[in-house]
């Protein structure tokens, strides 16, 4: 694997974080290494950003990031391509997104640099609304009631299928977000390679289970106004009546892994 051009980002508000990835692009710098540090990361000699959306089309050959899964989920909502990310478990909680700790990342290099890797695709989805193609998100998106005083009926089309019902609202999940808001509302748990997505109503009127369903155009159609919130970071609004539509987003998301393994996602889940 080809290592000459790279971004990092680190945990915002996190000073362990911010320095660990200033040694980190120390270490990628002394290897001769372009590399770029996201705000507020300062390092001589690095090429510093206030956003990934300022590298343009810069043609990275490595995303790095150092913190727990919002830092991940921030930075590939903003990597325009399929960019691998290097995913550095730095004062997150569980980590489940992550591959390494510090200690671990010279072991990294020198599997990157033989080629010794593995490269995880996960599929992403992206909402559209009003003709406005919203920022993609890897986890989930979740379409619910602005009015929390009114239950909104939904309508939730997919394939040739309609289904209408009293809800708080319903949510839409890769399979890398299975394990996320989706498995606490009583959603199956799907091995992170599937091209799927799950459809979880939220506190349906009648109990209306999970559904599986290929990773298809889905649109849902709200009575009332309705927030559409990406990976819980980003939160956009649409109005009663209105599609929005959800679909998988043309670029997935890559991830460096450095040895084969099962259900990942489980295991650091601790089942």
């Amino acid at each position: 694997m080809k290592i000459e051009k790279i971004v990092i980002g680190a945990k915002f508000g996190s000073a362990e974080a911010e320095v660990a990835a200033r040694d980190v692009a120390n270490t990628f710098l002394q290897r001769g290494c372009r590399v770029y540090v996201l705000s507020p990361i300062s390092v001589n000699g690095a090429i510093p950003l206030e956003a990934i959306e300022d590298l343009g089309d810069a043609g990275l050959d490595l995303a790095i990031t150092l913190g727990g899964d919002g830092t991940t989920l921030r930075t590939l909502r903003h990597l325009s391509d399929e960019t691998p990310i290097l995913t550095i478990n730095v004062g997150g909680n569980r980590g489940i997104l992550s591959e390494i700790t510090l200690e671990q990342l010279p072991q990294a290099i020198s599997q990157m640099e033989s080629d010794n890797i593995i490269l995880e695709k996960r599929i992403r989805v992206v909402a559209s609304y009003n003709g406005e193609e919203f920022p993609p998100a890897l986890n989930e998106i979740y379409i619910t009631r602005s009015n929390l005083t009114r239950t909104a009926n939904m309508m939730i089309k997919f394939q040739n299928d309609t289904v209408t019902q009293k809800m708080d609202g319903v949510m839409i999940s890769t399979p890398s977000g299975s394990t996320g808001h989706s498995f606490s509302l009583g959603g199956p748990i799907l091995h992170e390679s599937l091209d799927v997505l799950i459809i979880t109503p939220v506190a349906p009127m009648y109990r209306l289970a999970s559904i599986v369903v290929p990773d298809d155009i889905i649109e849902i159609i709200p009575s009332h106004d309705c927030s559409i919130v990406m990976d819980a970071q980003v939160i956009k609004y649409a109005e009663f009546n209105e599609t929005i539509t959800i679909k998988k987003h043309d670029k997935r998301a890559v991830f460096v892994r450095l040895k084969k393994r099962g259900l990942r996602q489980m295991s650091k889940m601790g089942f």
